[in-house]
């Protein structure tokens, strides 16, 4: 059986001490590593992404998105709620309709560079 090589002794990294500490200095705290996962759990349902993914494309209302992804007004609505919440998703009212559009080019972004990512991996 061989040996785990030893990072202190073995790595091949010049420095390592000072990286380590360097790294560690950077990272964010505890708190907000915990809020940044809670954000990108949001993008891990096939159905808020496929929302998130409607509205990079165009504004829609709840029937308009419902009608796309072939589900129930309930549904999206219930998904709507949490993109909202969590400030994924902004609506503006115009008379009886609400309609519904990415936060801000932030969103429109993480979506965008995500679908970009991994449509290089299947060329």
């Amino acid at each position: 059986m061989t040996e785990e090589p030893d990072c202190l002794t073995d790595c091949p990294h010049a420095g390592h001490e000072e990286v380590v500490k360097a790294v560690k200095e950077k990272l964010p705290d505890d708190e907000s590593i915990t809020e940044l996962s809670g954000f990108f759990s949001l993008f891990s349902d096939c159905t808020r992404l496929r929302i998130l993914m409607s509205l990079d494309i165009s504004e829609m209302c709840v029937r308009c998105i419902s009608d796309t992804l072939g589900m129930s007004d309930s549904a999206v609505s219930h998904q709507l709620r949490l993109l909202r919440e969590s400030n994924l998703v902004k609506s503006r009212r115009d008379g009886k309709f609400v309609y519904y559009s990415l936060s801000d080019d932030h969103v429109k972004s993480i979506v965008e560079t995500a679908a970009e990512h991994l449509s290089e991996d299947r060329e």
